[in-house]
């Protein structure tokens, strides 16, 4: 031990001489050591930065903080204006309306000469127009600003359709109004021929129609103007009764839901609507939706290119018929409301659930197959049960004494006012035609 504590005592006279003996021999490296981190910094600066922020991301998802999420965009499209920055994708449909006053509304209702007087409610008396203020503002990213001439580029040389029921027919109302504003008054015109409305933009050769077929199949009330039939049916097999006037669309938009809501059974003709004896067979109105959307979908595996053309589905349409359904009294509807339902967890009527389930579920089952977008505009509009048209509204037959002492009886809690709640419908559109 003696040994050991003798050769490694260090003299105090010669404390100093080693310590400038090791640091003679540390300078060089030293020098060394700075100059390559120099050269470091100059070569890699900017690859260190997003290091540095990559960790500066993992830290806060350790801590549980959120990280903005941008929507995906599957390829960049050759005229987009404003584009998204790359990142996860984004679940547009699930978010909360903000007022906004500056962008809302997207253009008014006495600009758009092709609005329907049943969807005019300004125009129709109503007093207040609040429900024109509201922006849909999904949770992790930005929904795009709905660009009118990015859109008519898009369509320059193509046709758009939307088919389906007045829904529908509201949400290309709503494309068209938002596409005319800058079109020159000489440049667009708007014809309607049967069940086929088409409003052409003439300098970029292109269409947005709208074809009325709210079952999508053949069915007794195909009549574009009379179709009030209580004991609705449907053909089965009979797809290109009306598929053959869809023919050459480069995007197409259905729907089909509102005209299925008739009970718990739905007659399906199993023959041809010109048979003397007709053979009917009632089927649960899931199956009959089943046969209905299968149908759409073997059409367009038939009949569409689907590398160059775009298919989309808008899911149901909410009704606030029963005030009951959001925790109000009974006995009201969507009349005299101005405030939308503040409960993000609110569905609506149970009975929705399974015809959801069912478009859900076949779209998923085929979608390699046959893919088509899916707009969830559902739980987005239950929330606004203060958009809709109630009474203001053209009234196709007068009113009875009674009916005008109790205005909800005669509500019209299933249409949209417009401006409103459908042009929110089309920014979603816009968003998955150009980014996702």
């Amino acid at each position: 031990m003696g040994e050991i504590m003798k050769t490694s005592h260090i003299p105090p006279s010669n404390i100093s001489y080693v310590s400038v003996v090791r640091k003679s021999k540390l300078y060089p490296f030293l020098c060394t050591l700075f100059i390559f981190l120099l050269l470091f910094a100059y070569l890699y600066g900017e690859e260190l930065a997003q290091l540095v922020g990559q960790f500066s991301q993992f830290s806060q998802l350790d801590a549980e903080q959120p990280v903005p999420v941008r929507l995906e965009k599957k390829e960049k499209l050759p005229f987009v204006i404003d584009e998204l920055d790359d990142g996860e994708s984004c679940n547009l449909f699930s978010g909360k309306w903000v007022r906004d006053e500056m962008t809302r509304p997207l253009y008014q209702e006495a600009d758009c000469p092709y609005i329907q007087p049943q969807l005019t409610c300004l125009d129709r008396g109503r007093p207040e127009k609040d429900y024109q203020f509201w922006r849909w503002q999904p949770f992790e990213c930005d929904l795009p600003s709905f660009n009118a001439t990015m859109m008519l580029e898009a369509l320059r040389g193509k046709k758009m359709l939307y088919v389906g029921d007045s829904l529908n027919r509201g949400q290309f109302t709503s494309m068209v109004c938002l596409l005319q504003s800058v079109i020159p008054p000489h440049a667009k015109s708007f014809v309607k021929n049967g069940s086929l409305t088409v409003f052409t933009a003439m300098d970029y050769n292109a269409t947005v129609e709208f074809y009325w077929a709210p079952f999508l199949l053949e069915s007794n009330t195909d009549d574009a103007i009379v179709h009030r039939i209580s004991d609705r049916m449907v053909r089965r097999d009979s797809i290109n009764t009306h598929g053959d006037h869809w023919k050459g669309r480069d995007i197409i938009v259905f729907n089909s839901y509102l005209w299925w809501m008739t009970g718990l059974k739905m007659k399906i003709l199993e023959g041809s609507f010109k048979d003397e004896e007709k053979k009917v067979v009632e089927v649960s109105t899931e199956d009959a939706y089943s046969i209905a959307i299968n149908s759409m979908l073997r059409w367009v595996n038939r009949t569409m290119d689907l590398t160059k053309a775009r298919v989309f589905f808008t899911s149901m349409s909410p009704t606030h018929e029963k005030s009951q359904d959001w925790g109000a009294a009974p006995g009201g509807n969507c009349y005299n409301q101005t405030t939308m339902i503040e409960d993000p967890n609110y569905w609506g009527s149970d009975s929705r659930k399974s015809i959801m389930r069912v478009i859900s579920d076949i779209l998923q089952e085929h979608q390699d197959d046959v893919p088509v977008t899916f707009l969830n505009i559902t739980q987005l509009s239950a929330y606004r049960k203060d958009a809709h048209t109630a009474i203001y509204k053209k009234q196709w037959n007068p009113l009875t004494p009674e009916q005008i002492a109790n205005p909800v009886s005669y509500a019209d809690c299933v249409h949209w006012c417009m401006p409103g709640v459908q042009d929110t419908w089309n920014e979603l559109l816009f968003a998955k035609l150009f980014y996702a």
